[in-house]
């Protein structure tokens, strides 16, 4: 069992982010898997046969085991660009790399490469991050980062409303909080220890899972990736059901919005899934918020729009 520490001041500097580097490293994992979620099934079909162009990236992302903790530097703000995290990547020192590599189990002669000339090697990797990125997620960037920003905002309701230690307590059940030291399965991650005032940065993500990851390589805050809540919704949305007796008052497309805001969803993400303009959902959700059915938040670039509880009551009361 791996125990982390924690002190006031640790539960004090805990946050939450969304990492595009984290979804790239999550997501190469469940690819090299033979036992990926039937839910990204199609998206694998479609991205698993760019892999053998980047034997480098490969090499240090296996299915299992140890991922080098270069690859994944704290994000630097909540929603930071993939840009900006491939930036700080390619900062890393070669002491660093080396010792990072030091721990992997399989060696490859790209990985040789990289230890032999980490200046050389952060080229040719950062790259290849760049074309794993355009093939497999960036087309999909918009709706996978509505879903994380729409977890990170319930996190943070939560942190506002319960404190830190609920949010832990709660986080996944593969975690585990108590008198003040947060306990993971050992096999998940890496060695026992105190956060030392770093702090804990909370990422979520769309491909790990069931369990978490763990980077823990001081001094940078302690990093857990954990599964996001509604990925679900992610490649596929059943329907919304919408009560006609709701559809008679507030007409069907302000109804039909209300249904789809089971889960926070940006103003984009709601037309997508919806089928209405963009400039249809702006509008009909302005009338719904100055109504007090709906509100929003920022999260990032992007403001989220979420049910009341008055719409929690009139859905509930309509489909009774």
């Amino acid at each position: 069992m791996l125990e982390l520490a924690f002190s006031a001041r640790d539960l004090a500097r805990t946050r939450l982010a969304v990492s595009p580097l984290w979804e790239v490293v999550t997501s190469l994992r469940a690819l090299q898997s033979e036992r990926i979620r039937p839910l990204h099934l199609r998206w694998a079909a479609r991205t698993r046969p760019h892999l053998h162009e980047l034997p480098l990236l490969t090499a240090l992302v296996p299915a299992q085991g140890y991922v080098p903790d270069f690859l994944n530097p704290p994000a630097p703000s909540a929603v930071p660009s993939f840009d900006a995290e491939l930036a700080a990547v390619t900062r890393t020192g070669p002491e660093r790399i080396r010792a990072d590599l030091g721990r992997l189990t399989r060696w490859t002669p790209d990985v040789q490469a990289l230890h032999d000339d980490p200046a050389a090697g952060l080229t040719r990797l950062a790259d290849e991050l760049g074309r794993y990125w355009e093939v497999a997620l960036a087309p999909y960037w918009p709706r996978l980062r509505a879903v994380l920003e729409a977890d990170v905002l319930h996190q943070s309701r939560r942190f506002a409303a319960e404190g830190a230690a609920a949010v832990l307590r709660e986080l996944n059940p593969h975690v585990e909080w108590g008198e003040e030291v947060l306990s993971i399965p050992k096999s998940l991650c890496g060695s026992s220890g105190s956060l030392a005032g770093r702090g804990l940065l909370l990422v979520p993500s769309a491909f790990v899972g069931p369990s978490v990851l763990i980077v823990n390589a001081p001094p940078d805050a302690v990093q857990m990736c954990y599964p996001t809540r509604g990925v679900g919704t992610l490649w596929e949305q059943a329907p919304a059901r919408v009560p006609d007796a709701v559809a008679a008052v507030l007409g069907k497309s302000r109804a039909l919005l209300l249904a789809e805001l089971a889960e926070p969803a940006s103003t984009t993400e709601l037309a997508r899934r919806t089928g209405l303009s963009a400039a249809g959902v702006s509008q009909h959700l302005g009338a719904l918020r100055a109504a007090g059915i709906v509100t929003s938040h920022r999260a990032g670039r992007s403001v989220l729009y979420q049910r009341t509880a008055v719409a929690d009551t009139l859905l509930a009361a309509a489909a009774g």
